[in-house]
């Protein structure tokens, strides 16, 4: 059994993370209050967002943010995969389109291994 702040994956991650975009605002769905939110690390998959709220694994979350680079606005739904109390969230995207993923793999100089 898993302890609070305490993730399931060990801390391997599926993808690398890189310090990619702007304007990152995030929502609780269904809250409207401000999260306060430090820049955090990007991959196509999801990425670990420095926050100190707090949020339950499996919670969903709406987020935007502008890639640095290119300018392309995302935005999508998340789900909060595993919280850090007093640090941040790892969230996994969810519903998030191709054309989004392709903008971030191209932002974060990610090569796509067709086999």
């Amino acid at each position: 059994m898993k302890k609070k702040g305490e993730h399931s994956n060990s801390g391997i991650r599926r993808d690398a993370r890189h310090p990619q975009f702007s304007e990152l605002s995030m929502m609780y769905e269904g809250m409207s209050e401000d999260i306060v939110l430090r820049t955090p690390d990007l991959s196509a998959h999801g990425m670990f967002i420095n926050t100190p709220k707090e949020f339950a694994e499996g919670s969903i979350l709406k987020l935007r943010f502008r890639l640095t680079r290119t300018g392309v606005v995302i935005q999508t739904r998340c789900e909060v995969r595993y919280c850090l109390a007093g640090v941040g969230v790892g969230v996994e995207f969810v519903g998030i389109s191709e054309e989004s993923i392709r903008a971030i793999e191209n932002e974060i100089g990610v090569v796509a291994v067709v086999g």
